[in-house]
């Protein structure tokens, strides 16, 4: 499994989901959304290749 991730696209995160109003240092609700979007991405894609198999 990769958990590394390159310094550059680290910075790049980091400023999107950077929050000073938050005791944690980001934006939770932000977060979330960004994680659940990628996830539906991922689920469309896989579906897209589930059907091109079943064809």
């Amino acid at each position: 499994m990769k958990l590394e991730i390159d310094p550059t696209t680290y910075q790049e995160i980091a400023k999107v989901i950077h929050s000073d109003q938050s005791p944690v240092g980001i934006d939770a609700k932000k977060t979330h959304i960004l994680i659940l979007n990628q996830l539906q991405e991922i689920n469309d894609r896989l579906e897209r290749i589930e059907k091109q198999i079943a064809k």
